[in-house]
C-alpha cells in the first residue's frame, strides 16, 4: 500500500477509523480534542495526551496525497470494516 493513490475515506478527518482509535480507548476524548486542535490550526500533527510520541493528522496525510501504509491512527485513506 506504500504510496499508493486513492480517494480519502467517506467519513470526515475529525473522525479516525474504529480500526486505529477504537471508541473504547481510555484516552480517545483526549485524543480527539488534540487532534481537532491541531487540524484547526493547520499543523502536521500533536502531541498524544497519554505517549507524548507525536501523532500526524489526518490534515496533514491527506495532503500528502497517498498513503504510506504504516497504520497511521488518523490515517484519511482507511475505510475497510473493522476487523474482528
Amino acid at each position: 500500500m506504500s504510496g499508493e493513490r486513492r480517494p480519502l475515506a467517506d467519513r470526515p478527518l475529525t473522525e479516525p477509523h474504529p480500526s486505529r482509535l477504537p471508541s473504547a480507548h481510555p484516552d480517545r476524548e483526549r485524543i480527539l480534542a488534540a487532534h481537532a486542535a491541531a487540524l484547526a490550526a493547520g499543523e502536521a500533527g500533536y502531541l498524544d495526551p497519554a505517549s507524548g510520541l507525536f501523532v500526524l493528522s489526518a490534515g496533514f496525510l491527506a495532503r500528502r496525497g497517498t498513503c504510506c501504509g504504516r497504520g497511521c491512527r488518523h490515517c484519511p485513506y482507511v475505510d475497510d470494516p473493522p476487523s474482528g
